[in-house]
């Protein structure tokens, strides 16, 4: 059964692939260079989901974790408060120590699937993380009107968007077990 973290993940990750369908209607040849910021956009939406999503499906761990009312829960859940209002992205050196505090759980030994191993999505979840902050503070959009290298393809985001699902899954899975 899914989180609600990962139902409202769902509908969070629908921003991301709207941009990306308004890329490809107004994709033209050759397309306008500053088409390029739906694709940007896109992607740190999409890393946005995710942040809330961790964000959500830890609040969630942590209410069943800390039962009623009681000094204890109403402890932890303000110390947990508290620290979220400090996660601002969605990296593997994030999430982790966050996970691991309030469930005593390395949630990011539970990304596996297909051909990915959980190293492996660590290091990819770090590198989406580092190219939506250069997205995010450093645009990416052309100077002076001169093409530059897209920060992120039609076909890198089609794969990123893909990853970002597999680690909401993965993370629930893990969530799940007893």
């Amino acid at each position: 059964m899914p989180s609600k973290a990962s139902l409202t993940f769902e509908h969070a990750i629908q921003d991301a692939l709207d941009l990306v369908n308004h890329f490809d209607r107004l994709n033209s040849q050759p397309p306008p260079p500053e088409n390029g910021v739906l694709k940007r956009a896109s992607l740190v939406m999409a890393l946005a989901a995710l942040e809330t999503y961790f964000e959500d499906r830890l609040v969630e761990a942590v209410d069943a974790v800390a039962g009623g009312a009681g000094h204890l829960s109403d402890f932890m859940r303000d110390s947990l408060a508290n620290d979220l209002k400090y996660f601002h992205t969605p990296s593997t050196d994030r999430v982790r120590p966050l996970f691991q505090k309030y469930l005593g759980l390395d949630i990011t030994d539970g990304w596996r699937w297909n051909m990915m191993e959980p190293a492996a999505a660590r290091t990819e979840l770090n590198r989406l993380a580092k190219k939506r902050g250069d997205i995010a503070h450093r645009s990416g959009r052309p100077a002076n009107g001169v093409p530059a290298k897209h920060a992120v393809s039609r076909d890198d985001l089609r794969r990123h968007i893909h990853f970002i699902r597999q680690v909401v899954l993965a993370t629930d899975a893990v969530l799940a077990k007893p």
